[in-house]
């Protein structure tokens, strides 16, 4: 699954579905509310500082995809933004609340490991432990929404990320898949420069003895 969204569509579609849970009463969103939500300084990945215009070009690339709805204002009420991303019956993508917590968090924080992703999740789901999270990842990953990374160097859990933007996960993963030869390496570079500077130490010991024995 590729919806081949843009940086500013998928945090603009993350913050919708973050808001919808956390500030019911504020959601739907206006202009103004999300804009905010998408330059918080918190739980957010990059921090962003985009202008009201960006983030009207994003809804207005939305709407076109049809993932946003806009409930225009009024007698001066202003516009508000809804999203129709995923759970809706606009839409295509059913997930369980578990499920919906993941790709919101991914859509505004990027690749996360499930350690991370049970921590900061606590005001969308439940999630008892890291197994749970576990498993609402891999059913992700079976329906094609989010695809496990190569576990980096000198990290103990795996990263996972979602399948919804225009980055290249492939090229992702086989930059992760090179890194830990690439440590390897280095570390054998070093073991060998330590063997010579010891060898090199042994002869000049070795000069002196001679030295004084007279060979």
């Amino acid at each position: 699954m590729d919806l081949n969204l843009s940086l500013v569509e998928q945090r603009i579609i993350g913050c919708l579905l973050e808001k919808q849970q956390t500030t019911p009463d504020q959601y739907p969103l206006s202009l103004n509310g999300l804009t905010n939500a998408c330059n918080q300084k918190s739980n957010r990945d990059p921090v962003l500082d985009l202008s009201e215009s960006e983030v009207q070009d994003g809804l207005d690339s939305l709407i076109t995809k049809r993932l946003v709805t806009v409930d225009e204002g009024l007698s001066g009420r202003v516009n508000k933004y809804a999203h129709r991303f995923c759970n809706t019956e606009f839409g295509s993508i059913k997930v369980s609340n578990q499920q919906k917590a993941i790709i919101c968090l991914m859509l505004v924080r990027g690749a996360q490991t499930p350690g991370e992703l049970r921590t900061r999740s606590n005001r969308l789901a439940d999630f008892s432990n890291v197994t749970e999270v576990e498993s609402a990842l891999n059913d992700l990953v079976e329906q094609d929404y989010v695809v496990k990374l190569e576990r980096e160097p000198g990290k103990r859990e795996s990263r996972f990320m979602h399948l919804f933007g225009d980055v290249d996960i492939s090229e992702l993963k086989a930059m992760n898949s090179n890194a830990q030869p690439a440590v390897a390496t280095s570390h054998q570079s070093d073991e060998v420069a330590q063997l010579r500077l010891e060898v090199a130490e042994l002869r000049s010991e070795l000069a002196e003895i001679k030295s004084h024995l007279g060979l």
